[in-house]
């Protein structure tokens, strides 16, 4: 009986531990990976490729964020901060301040430029020129939004990064 037992045992260390182990490594090598989603949007009345992604600040408040290509400024990249209506009565124009690491960017509000924006009672969204940040950066590197007296902290990770410099 014990010889039987100790074959048992030395059939599943020699050939199904190793087999198991070898699946659970070969599985996660690649894990499924989290993208943005880059689809046709309405926006200003047209159909456009957008990049749209909600997140939370760190107060834990909503966020939906959504890059565009706008043909209202000359093919610009544009970042529309959308949050619900209330949360995002600012005086305009800001600037939205962007960083990483040592670096910093002041993005340009463009909301006053948008007539759509501009007549909307709500108020729940402000736009931003991203294309400068986005041509100065070279790699998928994480985020820090913050706009003053809406937001202190709006942490953008590197997929959705990827997916804005895909659209420029």
């Amino acid at each position: 009986m014990k010889k039987i037992t100790k074959l048992n045992k030395n059939i599943f260390l020699k050939g199904i531990l190793p087999l198991v182990l070898f699946l659970s490594f070969a599985i996660n090598i690649n894990p499924s990976k989290v993208y943005a989603e880059i689809a046709e949007t309405e926006i200003n009345g047209e159909l456009i490729n957008a990049s749209s992604e909600f997140l939370r600040d760190l107060d834990f408040e909503t966020w939906q964020l959504v890059a565009y290509k706008s043909s209202l400024f000359e093919d610009k990249l544009i970042l529309r901060v959308i949050g619900y209506p209330g949360n995002l009565r600012i005086d305009h124009p800001t600037r939205l301040r962007v960083e990483s690491g040592r670096k910093q960017w002041l993005l340009d509000d463009k909301t006053l430029l948008n007539a759509e924006l501009v007549n909307d009672g709500r108020q729940a969204a402000a736009e931003f020129d991203l294309d400068e940040l986005i041509q100065d950066i070279d790699k998928n590197r994480p985020l820090r939004l913050s706009l003053s007296s809406v937001f202190s902290e709006l942490p953008v990770p590197p997929f959705l990064v990827k997916e804005w410099r895909s659209l420029s």
